[in-house]
């Protein structure tokens, strides 16, 4: 593996219902994420894979209890918020406030990270609308976001999510919401965003499917488990686990390509 980003030493992460009452989210998980590298985190929900994303971004509950090691190697420090990394949610609509312009939205992270000033973010915004493929990137730098589809509100959330130049790129079932359509457009255009900025990116997703296509890894998880983690065509092609290969069999009938042609009979 090339250099490591991130390594997690017998993470485990538990949310106190109550004083008598706690639930284990993530137990004892060992895992390096390589710098650079395009990482899928696999499962269904409950799966814990939504609570390893917010681990990493400290973005977990107040009174959650985390035990075990989180190490940066390649930052030397835990990442910053909007600075080291940045985070595209599963539902744009509750990510963007409803009362600021699509510009104000992506160029506050700008503005506040890497000092520049409002014309000057305001000119990285709208490069980003066009980096992300938003029609009318001018126009849309004064839309809200209730004027925007489904789709068009993601790519304004990752526009913003990347606006300060982050090293880590975090998709939380960022296309879940979406129409088949459209999330293979997005996905590409997370794809694209991750190769040109040299960014690592987590992908979170129930999709095996999806992620196969263009993810190097795959980390599949189970009942706040690690079950399996590998290249993705070793993952895809000879599962170890039987959960995994029930995952993959799930996507697959007599309609459905394989998920890499090389291992088609």
């Amino acid at each position: 593996m090339s250099d490591i980003f991130c390594s997690l030493r017998q993470l485990s992460v538990t949310y106190r219902r109550d004083k008598n009452n706690a639930a284990a989210a993530l137990d004892r998980i060992d895992l390096d994420i390589a710098a650079g590298e395009r990482l899928a985190i696999i499962g269904e929900s409950g799966s814990g894979k939504s609570t390893l994303a917010r681990a990493l971004a400290g973005l977990l509950p107040e009174g959650t209890k985390v035990t075990g090691e989180m190490l940066w190697p390649a930052l030397g420090h835990p990442p910053r918020p909007g600075r080291d990394f940045g985070f595209v949610f599963q539902d744009p609509g509750t990510s963007l406030n409803p009362v600021l312009t699509i510009g104000e939205q992506i160029a506050e992270g700008a503005r506040r990270h890497l000092g520049l000033s409002w014309k000057q973010a305001s000119i990285r915004a709208e490069e980003l609308l066009e980096r992300v493929r938003m029609p009318q990137p001018g126009k849309a730098l004064r839309a809200f976001p209730h004027q925007l589809s489904g789709g068009q509100r993601q790519r304004v959330a990752i526009a913003a999510a990347i606006a300060a130049k982050p090293a880590l790129l975090i998709a939380d079932e960022a296309t879940s919401a979406l129409d088949v359509v459209v999330q293979a457009e997005i996905v590409r255009l997370l794809d694209g965003l991750v190769r040109e900025d040299g960014m690592t990116l987590l992908f979170i997703t129930h999709d095996i499917a999806l992620a196969s296509g263009f993810v190097d890894r795959t980390a599949v998880f189970r009942d706040a488990r690690l079950v399996e983690a590998g290249p993705v065509r070793s993952v895809v092609s000879a599962p170890q686990s039987s959960y995994t290969a029930a995952l993959i069999a799930s996507h697959r009938d007599l309609a459905t390509p394989p998920l890499i042609s090389e291992v088609a009979p």
